[in-house]
């Protein structure tokens, strides 16, 4: 019997996923769990100017990697599916068709140039845009005349007329959004695809989640997404809207002051049941005040009234000490599985390291550092450190390019424990020869597969 708490992640295939993505599935899947419920994968694609194809694989690895996998998804099927938002378009234009014929939503003719005359008349005034509704007072005849033709429109939810939109949040508390600030946003777009307005709400009532769990940046949505479920007739989800990751200067997490690909974390050796512990502090604190503990336990004990309603700040020094907290604790077996094989110079996933260096630039410096390194004969970490990041500099490349470049050489991967600790496990001499094979097969002619 299909229980009745069910959680979705729904990401965007825009890039390299986001830390931010798996902050969000913790949440979704643990509380799913707790309820012997299931947790759910969709991909949300119909940003066609955004879209990145290999995205969709990179966050079904991610998810993978840090245990997070979904009970359902593009990748396991489902009894809801299809899960990818670009493979369900007929449903929307079906269902944007039925809030017209309803008096939910209405068609819109109006020009870009049009529109852009409104949103510059707002920007004159200093007020904030909302659609005039000008195609909302168009005569129904108008109307049919510009359908008949085939004139180019969208279709746009109708706001009604005063009164507010309120709802229960699990971590906000009571939310309420007066009417009059709202605006008739679009929900399909002329080219058949629609907006997130239409596509969110339709997925969660079809695929019958329960419980939205998701970012407080989504908070404004709500209303949008509350109203085309009243329009429809479908009944209301409970929401809980977490804090968003921060700075440590309180803006939003984001590639331009932090780290935020998920690979970037694995690359860096950070391992996934630290980055899990880690971001479970970010938004929830343990009733006993723990800060080391397991995805289990997190799920035993998750209540979303303990999630934080601030903004978390993402502390790399605590996760750099938890990560050496996990480190300690794995057996010298389990250490061995992520630094067991010589890597083959000719088979390294160089396509994983390179950014802007070609295969002769790599070998140079890889050259250069054994070098380097191999002059103290047992490198301290200081040592280590400081003879990177000074070729670098001398180089005019990012430091984290001739760490990751000297990561795949030693450990044949682009994804192992911090590099200097792998060096000593593994012992100089190894991590020299290794070094050695890798700047021979940097010169060698063959191109190397993606994968090794």
């Amino acid at each position: 019997m299909e229980s009745a708490v069910r959680t979705r992640i729904a990401p965007s295939p825009t890039g390299e996923p986001h830390i931010g993505n798996v902050y969000a599935a913790m949440f979704c899947k643990a509380f799913a769990e707790q309820h012997h419920g299931q947790f759910v994968l969709r991909i949300e694609d119909t940003d066609r100017r955004r879209y990145v194809p290999e995205a969709v694989g990179l966050l079904i690895d991610a998810f993978h990697w840090v245990g997070l996998d979904p009970d359902e998804g593009p990748a396991r099927g489902g009894p809801y599916g299809p899960y990818v938002q670009s493979e369900r378009l007929p449903l929307y234009r079906e269902q944007a068709e039925a809030l017209v014929q309803r008096g939910g939503a209405y068609n819109c003719f109006c020009t870009p140039e049009e529109l852009d005359a409104e949103r510059k008349d707002a920007e004159r005034r200093k007020v904030p845009y909302l659609y005039s509704r000008r195609c909302l007072r168009r005569p129904k005849e108008e109307v049919q005349q510009l359908l008949a033709d085939g004139a180019p429109h969208v279709v746009r939810l109708r706001i009604p007329d005063g009164g507010r939109v309120s709802f229960p949040d699990a971590v906000r508390g009571d939310v309420s959004f007066e009417n009059r600030f709202l605006t008739d946003q679009i929900i399909l777009k002329s080219d058949g695809f629609p907006t997130s307005h239409l596509a969110i709400p339709m997925d969660d009532h079809a695929m019958h989640i329960s419980h939205v769990i998701r970012a407080e940046e989504w908070l404004s949505s709500v209303p949008y997404y509350i109203l085309v479920c009243q329009a429809s007739g479908w009944p209301l989800p409970e929401f809980a809207h977490l804090s968003v990751l921060r700075n440590a200067d309180r803006s939003k997490m984001s590639k331009r002051k932090n780290p935020t690909s998920v690979s970037w974390y694995r690359s860096q050796g950070y391992l996934p049941e630290a980055l899990i512990n880690f971001l479970a502090l970010q938004g929830w604190s343990h009733p006993e005040g723990k800060e080391i503990f397991s995805f289990q336990e997190f799920t035993a004990l998750l209540t979303l009234d303990r999630i934080v309603k601030s903004g978390p700040i993402f502390d790399f020094a605590k996760l750099d000490w938890m990560n050496r907290h996990y480190i300690r604790e794995l057996t010298l077996d389990q250490l061995a599985d992520y630094l067991r094989h010589d890597p083959d110079p000719r088979r390294l996933p160089w396509e994983q390291a390179i950014k802007r260096q070609s295969r002769a630039e790599i070998g140079a410096a890889l050259d250069r550092l054994t070098s380097a390194l191999d002059s103290f004969g047992h490198p301290t970490s200081e040592q280590y450190d400081h003879a990177v990041r000074s070729l670098a500099d001398e180089l005019g490349w990012k430091h984290g390019d001739l760490f990751m470049v000297m990561r795949v050489a030693i450990t044949g991967t682009n994804a192992s424990p911090p590099i200097y600790q792998s060096c000593e496990v593994l012992g100089w001499p190894v991590a020299f020869r290794r070094l050695r094979a890798a700047v021979e097969g940097l010169g060698s002619e063959g191109n190397p597969p993606a994968h090794a």
